[in-house]
């Protein structure tokens, strides 16, 4: 299948997986994404003029936190994407997994390490150009699902997102990325929103990060998911079986 026809065809599962598993699917988004928003809110809220540093140390915090603020929205994102995995594959009969059930599969810690991992990465790439932080955000994009669809340790998640990738950059990229950028877009456009209902308050900054991150990162989970199940078919011959939405009970 054309490069073309292949992102069409992902980006309209995309869609029918968000809208067959919308309500569980917003569900766990609030358990993750509530607490990481606030998070999110304390860091964008740090002033360093308020730091008894000196300007050496102030410009290398303020480089650093440069590349926090611009990569605190994918904080979750891969552990979220770990969650998704387990729900699209789950292979009960009835039913939509419990939150229960897949608050007791989880990989906790490797997930979180993974995550970490992920966003330093992207931090230090796109420090150091924008092009390096986009190549990083590419090829280990698809570390979380895999920690959960193979059980797979951190790093050997973030080397097998590579090789998954490796022959298929430009549909992970023009998958990924769009998603990317079109959620910065509409979380700015909801951050304004509630800013305009709240005022400039620290509680605004908190809902507008959450919002933004429960809206649009189940988007993000489910194209990551569904890339890596595909390219695990395209690679090795096979893969999980995913449900496009809840196995009827």
């Amino acid at each position: 299948m054309k490069l073309p026809r292949r992102i069409g065809s992902t980006y309209g599962r995309i869609w029918r997986t968000y809208r067959g598993w919308f309500p569980g699917i917003l569900i766990l988004a609030l358990i993750v994404f509530l607490p990481l928003g606030l998070l999110n809110a304390l860091t964008m809220n740090v002033e360093l003029d308020s730091l008894d540093i000196t300007n050496g140390v102030k410009l290398a915090a303020f480089a650093l936190a440069v590349g926090a603020v611009t990569t605190t929205g994918l904080i979750g994102e891969v552990f979220f994407s770990g969650a998704i995995a387990i729900s699209l594959t789950h292979d009960g009969q009835e039913g939509r997994p419990a939150l229960r059930e897949i608050a007791r599969r989880l990989n906790y810690g490797r997930l979180i390490a993974v995550d970490l991992i992920f966003v330093a990465i992207v931090a230090v790439g796109l420090l150091l150009g924008v092009v390096p932080g986009v190549l990083a955000f590419v090829w280990l994009g698809l570390s979380g699902p895999i920690v959960e669809l193979e059980e797979q340790s951190a790093g050997g998640a973030l080397r097998r997102s590579a090789q998954l990738v490796r022959g298929n950059f430009w549909l992970v990229f023009l998958v990924l990325a769009p998603i990317e950028i079109a959620g910065d877009a509409i979380g700015e456009g909801l951050a304004h929103l509630v800013h305009g209902i709240l005022g400039d308050t620290f509680l605004a900054e908190w809902l507008a990060e959450a919002a933004a991150d429960i809206a649009l990162s189940p988007v993000f989970a489910i194209a990551a998911v569904l890339l890596t199940v595909d390219l695990m078919r395209e690679k090795d011959g096979f893969s999980p079986t995913l449900h496009f939405s809840p196995v009827p009970a």
